[in-house]
């Protein structure tokens, strides 16, 4: 059967994906931020995943305000990216699982989930930049993928409750998973910002270290808040949180973590890193 072996959550903004085009990962602005994966490729070393499940938001490259699902997962062979206006560069095609796909698609329906299935489906930023940063150099694909885009933009939004019950759906479904797969569980975005508006430039510390924390010990403390509370609390933007609740719910159980760094800012976003293993005794031995 497969086997969850964990799951990371990163931060996914455009401007990182031209910092790693560029270069740029030692220079004294980035340096911090991008130290704070050396400790994420030593554990992928470790842990060895044939399988990544990308939980992300589409930024309107494959998906616009005219036709935006909730949740939407891909069942191709291959992930092209495009041009989304960012000045970054195209980058190569990431590999898919097509069994794993449909195996999931398959179960999240009879789990009376509603989602859109992709057999073309383009990813952007939210998707490869993540992937730059966990396998990074030109044209890396050592896993193949199953990409999870969650409506971030259209309003209704999914709940908190509503993206963590996905994820628990989710998490059924790999573990049901009839082959011998390691599979990771990677959530993108966040954390709190807002790129907009009275409040363009708002970051809440505060409330981001809870979500830390609460994200490993007790997940469903951030069900409880709606989505307009998150918007209240994060920015606009910051309920990329979302991803990290279909995350937490597909990894289920207890969790340790095992890495953690937060820095602030990057690009008016607080950027957060994190390694999560399940069945793990206490948070506190990972600190």
């Amino acid at each position: 059967m497969a086997t969850i072996v964990g799951a990371i959550t990163t931060s996914h903004i455009p401007l990182i994906g031209k910092a790693i085009a560029r270069g740029w990962q030692n220079e004294p602005a980035w340096k911090p931020f991008f130290d704070a994966y050396k400790p994420v490729h030593d554990w992928l070393r470790t842990a060895r995943p044939d399988v990544v499940v990308v939980v992300y938001n589409d930024h309107g490259l494959n998906f616009f305000l005219n036709s935006m699902p909730t949740f939407a997962i891909g069942a191709a062979a291959q992930y092209h990216n495009g041009d989304e206006g960012w000045g970054l560069p195209v980058v190569p095609p990431f590999p898919g699982d097509v069994d794993l796909s449909w195996h999931v698609i398959d179960s999240v329906v009879a789990d009376e989930f509603d989602i859109t299935t992709c057999q073309e489906m383009l990813v952007d930023h939210a998707f490869t930049v993540p992937m730059a940063l966990l396998w990074p150099g030109a044209g890396s694909r050592p896993v193949r993928t199953v990409p999870i885009a969650v409506n971030h933009v259209q309003y209704p939004l999914p709940s908190p409750a509503r993206c963590y019950k996905f994820g628990r759906a989710i998490g059924r479904a790999l573990e049901a998973f009839d082959a011998d797969v390691r599979v990771l569980v990677v959530a993108t975005g966040g954390l709190s910002h807002q790129l907009d508006g009275t409040r363009a430039g708002f970051i809440n510390r505060k409330f981001d270290l809870m979500c830390l924390d609460k994200i490993v010990r007790d997940p469903e403390a951030i069900t409880r808040y709606s989505t307009r509370e998150l918007v209240r609390e994060s920015g606009a933007q910051g309920v990329e949180l979302l991803t990290w609740l279909v995350m937490r719910g597909a990894v289920g159980g207890d969790v340790v973590a095992r890495h953690c760094s937060y820095h602030v800012p990057i690009s008016n976003t607080a950027a957060a890193v994190m390694i999560l293993e399940k069945n793990c005794p206490t948070f506190a031995e990972a600190v």
